[in-house]
């Protein structure tokens, strides 16, 4: 399982690249390998501001519909418009091409609510 060191994450298993007052958010490899092969990618709050833990879009795979929620309190400003033609991209490459979102963070002080590599493996092996 792939969980690279220097993301953070979210026990909702979304993870977060820092970037000044940018996040780039998407969901991890558990969360897809989970979800099976994804077809759809939906996020309609571009230009909002979104509160941490509200639902941000979602994803569908084959069998089901994932809600994505807000790891950090922030403005969407980008979407990967890539999804749109390639869902698949969440399953391939997660923590690259299949990015979601990046927000402008409101607050960034909730980063140090995310947990590390170490403690989300520990969650998924728990």
């Amino acid at each position: 399982m792939n969980i690279p060191a220097e993301l953070k994450y979210t026990k909702d298993h979304e993870w977060v690249k820092i970037d000044g007052d940018t996040a780039i958010v998407g969901i991890t490899d558990f969360a897809q390998s989970e979800l099976g092969d994804i077809v759809y990618v939906d996020v309609d709050t571009l230009d909002d501001t979104v509160e941490v833990n509200e639902v941000f879009g979602s994803v569908e795979a084959v069998k089901t519909v994932s809600d994505l929620f807000m790891p950090l309190t922030g403005e969407v400003v980008e979407l990967n418009e890539k999804l749109e033609d390639e869902p698949e991209l969440v399953n391939s490459d997660p923590y690259g091409e299949g990015w979601m979102i990046k927000i402008k963070l409101s607050d960034a002080s909730q980063v140090e609510n995310l947990i590390d590599a170490e403690a989300y493996r520990a969650l998924i092996e728990a």
